[in-house]
């Protein structure tokens, strides 16, 4: 069992930037790769990035692409989101995932474990 954990939401005006930390507890949780969904209201939970167990290898969906950052500290079981030039539209619920995949898969069904999710809001 594996068990994450969200912070660093909040409400942050269009240009902005925030930090959400993914922290997991739990046995085996460190040695995975991690992916980061949101969810805006009344939309589906989409895909936003993910990184491999090792930090080597980070993976961006278009739409974040230049402006988000993943990274994480295997030493604390954290994985990082780090969110620059922040858009009205990047308003949501941010999700940190954990696979047994290889490689962090866009699909959410192919993760077996989620974080409560924390809000993100950017106002124009």
């Amino acid at each position: 069992q594996v068990q994450l954990a969200e912070s660093g939401g909040g409400l942050v005006q269009a240009g902005g930037s925030l930090r959400l930390s993914c922290v997991a507890s739990g046995r085996a949780a460190s040695p995975y790769p991690m992916g980061w969904f949101r969810q805006a209201p009344g939309k589906e939970r989409e895909f936003v990035g993910g990184i491999s167990w090792s930090g080597d290898s980070t993976y961006y969906t278009d739409f974040v692409k230049g402006r988000f950052t993943i990274s994480r500290d295997n030493a604390k079981n954290t994985v990082y989101l780090q969110m620059d030039s922040l858009k009205p539209e990047d308003t949501a619920v941010y999700y940190c995932a954990f696979t047994t995949l290889r490689v962090p898969p866009t699909n959410r069904s192919q993760y077996k474990y989620w974080g409560q999710g924390t809000q993100v809001t950017v106002s124009s």
